[in-house]
C-alpha cells in the first residue's frame, strides 16, 4: 500500500468517527433540550449538512477520476 491508499483509509474512517460521535451529541443534546421531533430533524438536517457535502465532493471526485 502506498501512503496515500493508507491516507484515504484514515480519513475515511476518522471522518465516519467524527460524524457518528457528532449525531450522538446532537440527538443528546435535543433530548436534554426538550426539543420535539421537528426540532430534533431540523438540528441534525443542518448539523449533518457539512458531512453531506463531503461525502458528495468524494463523489464527485470518484465521477470526474473516471
Amino acid at each position: 500500500m502506498t501512503t496515500a491508499e493508507i491516507e484515504e483509509i484514515i480519513m475515511l474512517v476518522c471522518v465516519t468517527g467524527l460524524v457518528g460521535y457528532m449525531g450522538f451529541i446532537v440527538v443528546d443534546l435535543a433530548k436534554r433540550s426538550g426539543a420535539g421531533k421537528l426540532g430534533l430533524y431540523i438540528l441534525l438536517g443542518v448539523l449533518m449538512l457539512a458531512p453531506a457535502v463531503f461525502i458528495l465532493k468524494e463523489l464527485a471526485v470518484l465521477i470526474i477520476d473516471l
